[in-house]
């Protein structure tokens, strides 16, 4: 009995101490946050890039580097760790990691969420709403129950532009030929070509497009309709055909105009190819027409128009050559002088407050701290162009010394 109440005398004794002694840090930490005794850290740097790539969820790899002034390291209460990426504002993914320990000095904080694809046609919709131009931001903030503060890091803020619309205009005239053994060669040139964006809805994105053709024969052509085949990456995204009837009298020239429209819901496919070749894209588009060539004895024929070619290509964080996603074999470099990515701001701030670099040396890891909205999972949340003067090609002898023919180059344009 004596033993065992010297041992809870004793042992009483131990946690009371231990209690003041927690008690006394509190307090003393308490004291340091209010009289600047002890600094509040901060947020250094941020960087992003793209992770691994599914059919459903895009991995968004984040790296922050805090900066604690402190001589010890923030841990008492834990410290939480929020960020949000956005794309013209629309939320694409947000991430959290809590009970974070910050190490004395300069430390790294690594999140994992997941960007859903299925928000990649909202951003489409507002990029080419605003001109072909996307700003991306990063906000990153820490809250230590330590000190009782939370702290932001300056906001990131990068520029990604496109020009996908130069690419619908040509002004190269191209022969069309029927290939047809009762009718010679050409009959028809394409004189010019002009596009722009419709009005993009959340279902489709429309191309307006206008082509003027000459008839160079003595009898006039009909041309009944114009179609259409769209891909990215050869990923079909869009195809049909204009009702757009036209006839061409014989040595004049005429405007037929087509509207082609990509269906939206099809581009969180096309965004897993456009990563998976480090955020390159070929977009194609493959016209074609019907003539009514009746009065040469060929009746109603299909003619391909050729195609209108662009190479979209994205550097999202501004650091793709440094994390390159996609096989070798189709990872692309940034240095292309055709690139239609332009320069944006850096997207990682170097340095801590006072002056020095984030080591890294201490660094809290995090697989699959996914936030949706703020809860335990990631979600991200015209007038029709018209032709002014038409040039008439320049006539010479066609190889069968019938009809009239023409200088022509062939429209494939590429940028």
């Amino acid at each position: 009995m004596a033993l065992g109440r010297i041992v809870a005398i004793l042992l009483g004794s131990k946690l009371r101490v231990a209690a003041v002694g927690l008690g006394l840090l509190v307090a003393v930490v308490g004291a340091g946050a209010a009289t600047g005794i002890l600094g509040a850290p901060s947020v250094a740097g941020i960087e992003n890039h793209f992770g691994d790539v599914n059919e459903t969820t895009t991995d968004v790899e984040t790296d922050i580097a805090v900066h604690n002034p402190n001589p010890v390291g923030v841990q008492l209460g834990g410290t939480t760790v929020n960020y949000a990426v956005e794309m013209n504002g629309i939320e694409m993914a947000t991430g959290t990691k809590a009970g974070v320990g910050v190490e004395t000095g300069n430390s790294t904080v690594n999140v994992t969420s997941r960007l859903h694809n299925d928000r990649i046609p909202d951003w489409w919709v507002s990029h080419l709403q605003n001109s072909e131009s996307t700003t991306l931001t990063v906000d990153a903030d820490v809250h230590s129950s330590m000190v009782g503060q939370s702290f932001g890091a300056p906001s990131v803020e990068r520029q990604i532009e496109t020009d996908v619309s130069s690419s619908f205009d040509s002004t190269e005239t191209q022969p069309i030929d029927a290939n047809q053994p009762l009718v010679s060669d050409p009959v028809l040139y394409l004189n010019e070509t002009e596009g722009e964006w419709g009005e993009v809805t959340e279902e489709e994105t429309p191309i307006v497009m206008a082509f003027t053709l000459y008839n160079p024969k003595d009898y006039p052509i009909s041309a009944s309709a114009i179609g259409y085949d769209v891909t990215m990456n050869d990923l079909a995204v869009g195809e049909g055909s204009t009702d757009s009837a036209v006839t061409i009298p014989p040595g004049e020239a005429r405007t037929i105009e087509a509207t082609t429209v990509i269906d939206n819901g099809l581009l969180d496919e096309w965004w897993v190819s456009h990563l998976e070749r480090n955020q390159v894209t070929d977009l194609e588009i493959q016209f074609y027409a019907r003539f009514d060539l009746s009065a040469a004895g060929a009746g109603e024929i299909r003619v391909p128009l050729d195609s209108v070619t662009h190479e979209i290509e994205t550097d999202m964080f501004g650091n793709k050559a440094e994390y390159p996603t996609g096989s070798a074999e189709n990872a692309s470099g940034t240095d292309d002088d055709e690139s239609s990515e332009a320069e944006g701001d850096e997207s990682t701030p170097t340095g801590t407050p006072d002056g020095s670099e984030a080591d890294g040396d201490s660094t809290a890891t995090d697989d699959g701290d996914i936030l949706s909205g703020g809860d335990d999972e990631t979600e991200p949340g015209s007038a029709s162009p018209t032709s002014t003067e038409t040039a008439t090609p320049t006539e010479t002898d066609t190889p069968t010394g019938t009809d009239d023919g023409g200088d022509g180059g062939i429209l494939d344009v590429t940028l």
